[in-house]
């Protein structure tokens, strides 16, 4: 699926963006609040409008979370990472791109996970990147689904599939997911409006959740590792 043209700054993928559109000299943010809100992006083309709803809900959250708190953005592609997906999920091993990547969506503050929708449901490598994590690892993270299709029949595969699977997964989903269909972009001030109320939900999440200051283990195992890798390896 092609996106739409866009002028608004893109985040770049595998680093961080903060508030304001530029990387502060020396690269660091200034002294304060700061959460971690992790981009994923399932989006399979380039450009992707699935990446670029992932960068507007992004900048939503920023500006909901400003002034009292900054946000470090980090994206993550996942057609970057998909042959790395598929090895893991042959080996039950991650590459050290995609354990890099697993450790920044475990470990952020909130999370957007954006996916195109194929066949009504998320992608299978959107699926394959989700199945690799441990399945207790994103329990109480603040999560916003969002995903894009060419058509608004498929809209409710947000709360169908997405929503399920996340709450499966015992993060803590906002309330509002934003799809966005091929005709929706341009359209009128309703993508705009649900792309506000969704960041401002998981901005409100991000700013409660206490997940940096649990104390993990990084030597314990988890309860469905097995010795022959993977989590619950068949």
């Amino acid at each position: 699926m092609s996106a739409p043209t866009d002028n608004s700054p893109e985040f770049p993928a595998g680093g961080t963006f903060p508030a304001g559109g530029t990387f502060p000299a020396g690269g660091t943010f200034p002294a304060g609040g700061t959460r971690r809100l992790v981009v994923v992006s399932g989006g399979l083309s380039q450009p992707s409008s699935t990446r670029l709803l992932a960068d507007r809900l992004a900048q939503a959250v920023q500006r909901s979370l400003a002034p009292e708190l900054t946000a470090d953005v980090e994206i993550i592609e996942l057609r970057e990472l998909a042959q790395d997906i598929t090895n893991n999920l042959l080996t039950g091993f991650p590459g050290p791109r995609l354990d890099a990547a697993i450790q920044s969506l475990t470990s952020a503050d909130g999370a957007i996970m954006a996916t195109p929708i194929f066949t009504t449901s998320y992608s299978g490598l959107f699926k394959s990147f989700i199945d690799v994590i441990d399945p207790d690892a994103l329990t109480g993270l603040p999560v916003l689904i969002a995903a894009t299709g060419g058509t608004e029949r498929h809209s409710l595969a947000l709360d169908y599939a997405m929503r399920p699977l996340f709450t499966y997964l015992h993060a803590i989903v906002a309330p509002t997911g934003v799809y966005a269909a091929s005709g929706d972009w341009g359209a009128d001030a309703g993508l705009v409006d649900r792309i506000d109320r969704a960041g401002s939900e998981l901005a409100a999440l991000m700013r409660a959740t206490d997940r940096d200051a649990r104390v993990r283990d990084p030597f314990a195992l988890p309860a469905g590792f097995s010795p022959v890798g993977g989590f619950g390896a068949q």
